[in-house]
């Protein structure tokens, strides 16, 4: 943005608000790519919304639930030691409406269909878009507020 002006300067994007939410939900994000939790920390922060934990594979996944038990989980499919699916598994078991995104890349429709089967409430697929992921997670979040 020029200051002398108030125009935006060519060859800069216009600046993008980000979402913001007062209520402060609280995300757990499960996969084994730092790269991938670092940008979906970035999206789930531009919501206003808290990154409770972060895990790399589905038993670390299980642990950090079972201890901060947050609003919301956005798990990848695909992980070592434990998928997300067995993951997604154990976290229903243990709480039926817990709130489950699953994150899977294109060609992983049968992987997504079982997840869904299992308890996921949604999906994204890679390579994702900033504002599906948080559309996806607002809309999980409106569909289960109180009336």
């Amino acid at each position: 943005m020029d200051s002398s002006t108030g125009r935006r300067r060519q060859g800069t994007p216009p600046a993008r608000a980000p979402r913001r939410c007062t209520l402060g939900h609280t995300v757990l994000i499960v996969d084994d790519s730092e790269f991938m939790r670092v940008m979906l920390r970035e999206i789930i922060e531009d919501m206003g919304w808290i990154v409770e934990a972060e895990a790399a594979d589905g038993h670390e996944a299980v642990a950090a639930w079972q201890q901060s038990r947050p609003d919301l989980v956005l798990m990848d499919i695909n992980m070592p030691n434990l998928d997300g699916t067995g993951a997604l598994t154990r976290i229903i078991a243990a709480e039926p409406e817990a709130r489950v995104v699953m994150i899977a890349a294109l060609g992983q429709k049968d992987q997504v269909l079982t997840a869904i089967k299992a308890g996921a409430r949604d999906f994204v697929i890679k390579p994702f878009d900033h504002e599906r992921v948080q559309e996806t997670l607002s809309r999980l979040v409106e569909i289960d507020a109180p009336a």
